[in-house]
């Protein structure tokens, strides 16, 4: 038997100036499910995470509630941990960044940089709001575009795509006075980060730390070119940290949340007596950081820089996931879209999300979609009717006599099952959650048949046959608890029922290689209801009623805020009938017989590779994957619509038996779908969860 594995998992730091909504909680689920797998391997597992509380916008929500900084967070981080208890998240530790032991370690990494020469000061000159008396960041500045003159836009970037400072808006605003700020200077500090250029291209290039297309996308845009030094620094007034050896400056939030994860994992060790050098110093134990895309630049580059220098273990792997969207749409208040966990937990069973967002997760850094039809249709038809279905229809029937003595033949039904727990235990390891789903419902679908045709409704009605009757329903609830065992990471609230209805905890992963005998059944509890279509309906409605009562403020906090799901205040704009337009714009096409349809082979294919082609004004050079060693270099003419780093990982439909096309920019081996007239307006085609690489398009 293998040694068990010393893991030490950590999720973002909530930051700590709104509620917890869906989109974050793709992160937390995500990272809770992999940490129950682990402990249900037997591998010792602690998963640490605290709430991020420092920063101008904290200083600027307490103020607006009337009370201190240290009540605001308090009052929060309450509510957070609230919230995560709903749906079941169990933190080994939550903590916060505006702790003595956080305060502490950042001295720590602070002395490090010192000594090791990183730490420059220069001055720097920045808007400032001369009524509130703070210093701006770009994201509390809105003002008119320099590029394309749209107006009330943030202070560095804009809906046309357009990047810039601040300083460069026109008819800048502050958007905590509404009044035009100034320009001031102030000291800062910096690392330079360039200087540890070698280690971070070694360390993001090479092992299986990063997903392959965020390795290729760090290589691409960050990595290719010197990296810019890290203001670290904030002058007063700022809440966080004085820095003790240059007063009046403050260490920036996104120094101190990362560390974050050793203090919060300091207190942890302080009261269970654990050594904390043994968790972040000793090769031996593993470091996962699960995150979402957003952050990606400062875990993959920045975290590492410090750690390094600071002499502490370094991430074994960041696992990175996309967005969520709802219905194939940015979250939206207005919309209803943007559900806070509380709301939800109002109206549905949190069993019926953590399902539904693991077969959605894959390993791949792509958004992932709720469309509300198919998460009700997806519980409904999974977990109701071919999970606890098993043991609905078969448990009353032994209450008085128990599983029988001896396993029945089951026509070998048990024993694949339990052969395919590794392939599922594999999927799970890799985060390829929405695989491990498809292979514990493809059991549930064998084991269902076998009951369905045995008909236990049926035998018991003959005296004649209790043992055939006790045999058939001690099959189906073995097969039952194995599902409910590869099934106990997504859904520890089954795994309890479960455990209460059959006598046994639920508690090693090779528990489901071997069967029940002879032991008690419990009277059987109801343990999932249906998704009711006016539940979600009624969620929705009250989402969209908090909007409606959401000052101006709180709502441009939520987005700059949000760190996990990509929300989007702005009404969407596409209801009503399908336009005629674009079938006026371009005609159907001859019609052709289905034997020259069949003649064009569409594959799924996988960008591993995206860039810029030198000189075009269209065009984009995709490296695609077939599967194994297939590659093909396909010239697209999508460059106005798509940036490189937003298609490496994904997956699209290609034509893969063209010929190749000898162009003036090179020879293109294919072709992608896409839709749209041109220009900016394409529009790739989507893939479902599932797919391959490689397979064919029917």
């Amino acid at each position: 038997m293998s040694h068990p594995r010393r893991i030490l998992v950590t999720a973002a730091l909530p930051y700590a100036n709104g509620p917890i909504h869906i989109g974050h909680l793709v992160e937390y689920l995500q990272t809770d499910i992999w940490v129950r797998f682990q402990k249900l391997r037997g591998n010792r597992c602690v998963y640490i995470c605290a709430d991020d509380t420092h920063g101008t916008a904290i200083m600027m929500s307490a103020e607006k509630q009337g009370c201190s900084e240290e009540e605001f967070i308090e009052k929060v981080q309450q509510e957070h941990e609230r919230d995560f208890a709903g749906f079941q998240i169990e933190f080994d530790n939550y903590g916060s960044t505006n702790s003595p032991e956080n305060k502490e370690l950042c001295a720590t990494f602070w002395s490090a940089f010192r000594q090791a020469g990183l730490v420059d000061e220069r001055e720097v000159t920045q808007l400032f709001d001369p009524v509130k008396g703070i210093f701006l960041a770009d994201r509390f500045v809105t003002g008119t575009c320099p590029s394309c003159g749209l107006e009330d836009q943030y202070g560095d970037s804009c809906e046309c795509g357009a990047t810039y400072s601040a300083g460069d808006l026109l008819n800048p605003v502050s958007t905590f006075s509404g009044q035009t700020p100034v320009q001031k200077s102030a000291n800062h500090l910096f690392i330079q980060i360039e200087q540890l250029h070698e280690f971070l291209e070694q360390w993001t290039q090479s092992g299986d730390h990063l997903q392959p297309e965020i390795a290729n996308y760090l290589k691409g845009h960050f990595l290719h070119e010197p990296l810019r030094d890290w203001d670290i620094s904030r002058p007063a007034p700022y809440f966080g940290f004085e820095i003790a050896d240059s007063p009046g400056n403050f260490w920036f939030v996104w120094f101190d949340a990362p560390i974050g994860y050793l203090a919060s994992t300091r207190q942890w060790c302080d009261r269970t007596g654990e050594d904390f050098d043994s968790w972040w110093r000793d090769p031996e134990t593993e470091i996962h950081h699960f995150i979402g895309k957003d952050i990606t630049y400062f875990h993959t580059l920045f975290w590492p820089a410090m750690l390094k220098t600071a002499g502490y273990n370094l991430p074994t792997r960041v696992h990175i996931h996309g967005f969520l969207t709802v219905g194939g749409k940015k979250m939206s208040k207005r919309d209803g879209t943007f559900v806070r966990a509380a709301t939800y937990l109002d109206h549905l069973d949190p069993s019926w999300l953590r399902y539904f967002f693991a077969a959605k997760l894959g390993t791949h850094v792509d958004d992932l979609d709720m469309n509300l039809d198919d998460f009700v249709a997806r519980v409904n038809s999974d977990l109701v009717g071919k999970v606890v279905n098993l043991a609905s229809r078969s448990a009353k029937f032994v209450q008085q006599v128990g599983l029988s003595a001896n396993y029945p033949d089951d026509g070998g039904l048990f024993q694949q099952a339990a052969e395919a727990g590794e392939a599922i235990a594999d999927a799970y390891e890799k985060c390829d959650f929405n695989r491990a789903m498809r292979l514990i419902m493809g059991l549930a679908d064998k084991a269902n048949p076998f009951v369905e045709s045995a008909e236990p409704w049926n035998i018991a009605k003959d005296p004649e046959r209790a043992q055939e009757l006790q045999d058939v329903c001690s099959v189906a609830l073995n097969l039952f608890r194995q599902l409910v065992i590869y099934l106990s990471p997504v859904l520890p609230s089954i795994a309890e029922k479960t455990e209460q209805l059959l006598g046994e905890k639920i508690e090693h992963w090779d528990q489901a290689s071997r069967p029940l005998t002879g032991t008690p059944v419990a009277q059987f509890e109801h343990m999932m209801k249906r998704v009711d279509k006016k539940d979600v309906d009624a969620m929705i409605e009250e989402s969209r009623e908090q909007s409606d009562n959401d000052t101006p403020e709180t709502d441009g906090e939520d987005v700059v805020q949000d760190e996990s799901g990509d929300v989007e205040n702005q009404a969407d704009n596409s209801g009503g009938e399908d336009s005629s337009q674009p079938l006026l714009d371009e005609p159907l096409a001859d019609e052709i017989s289905f034997d020259e349809f069949a003649k064009v082979d569409l594959r799924i294919a996988r960008v591993i590779e995206a860039n810029h082609v030198e000189g075009a004004d269209r065009l984009l050079q995709l490296t695609l994957s077939l599967g194994g060693d297939d590659r093909r270099s396909v010239l697209a003419g999508i460059k106005q619509a798509y940036e490189p780093e937003q298609l490496v990982g994904r997956l699209v439909v290609m034509v893969a038996n063209l010929a190749p096309r000898t162009m003036r920019f090179g020879t293109s081996e294919g072709m992608i779908a896409a839709a749209g007239p041109g220009a900016a307006e394409v529009f790739m085609l989507s893939v479902d969860d599932g797919a391959q690489p490689g397979q064919r398009v029917h």
